[in-house]
């Protein structure tokens, strides 16, 4: 898939890989140059829960905790 690159440097990501990679308005992108190439990577933001959760000082995230008590079965 090709986009091309407006004057102000904008680009349109394809719509089938926005919506394979969940990608929608509002969603942030980190940008990064890996050997020569551009890549962007989905910023994966913290639920409300985990947001509360590491203001009580536990400093542990729910996804950690639901992959700690998986391997512990």
């Amino acid at each position: 898939m090709r986009a091309k690159v407006a004057e102000r440097g904008q680009v349109t990501i394809p719509k089938p890989l926005r919506d394979r990679l969940g990608i929608r308005p509002g969603t942030i992108l980190e940008f990064k140059e890996e050997a020569g190439r551009l890549v962007a990577v989905k910023v994966e933001t913290l639920d409300p829960i985990d947001q509360i959760y590491g203001q009580l000082g536990r400093g542990r995230h729910t996804d950690e905790i639901l992959r700690q008590l998986r391997e512990n079965k």
